[in-house]
């Protein structure tokens, strides 16, 4: 992702949100330094590490908000890529949709495992 042109460099002290519900779907991100953890509706959590994507269910399949909170915890450096790009990306690079469903089957494993996000 950091390979594309167009995709924006964010960093952000601990405890900084990265997004909230509700808010308009429009990017995908990546975690380049630092951790970013996810907390969904429920309550569950996820924490993401550098080279890790996170909100694309919410741009691929979702009514077009984020149905999550992101949360910086450690001071963080993400890649910020929007909607569209995203999407051109996953178009022109299929392989990048297997790398993504793989990462969800070990998000989901781990969030039975633990129920929690690891530190």
């Amino acid at each position: 992702m950091a390979a594309q042109v167009d995709c924006e460099v964010i960093t952000l002290p601990t405890g900084a949100h990265v997004f909230s519900v509700g808010e308009p779907a429009n990017a995908i991100y990546g975690v380049r330094r630092g951790i970013i953890e996810v907390v969904g509706d429920q309550g569950e959590k996820l924490c993401y590490r550098p080279g890790e994507l996170f909100s694309y269910q919410d741009i691929v399949w979702r009514e077009g908000v984020y149905r999550t909170e992101a949360i910086a915890r450690t001071p963080v450096e993400i890649l910020r890529l929007d909607r569209l790009r995203f999407l051109n990306l996953m178009h022109n690079h299929p392989t990048l949709a297997l790398l993504l469903i793989g990462q969800q089957h070990d998000r989901l494993r781990e969030q039975r495992t633990s129920g929690t996000c690891c530190y």
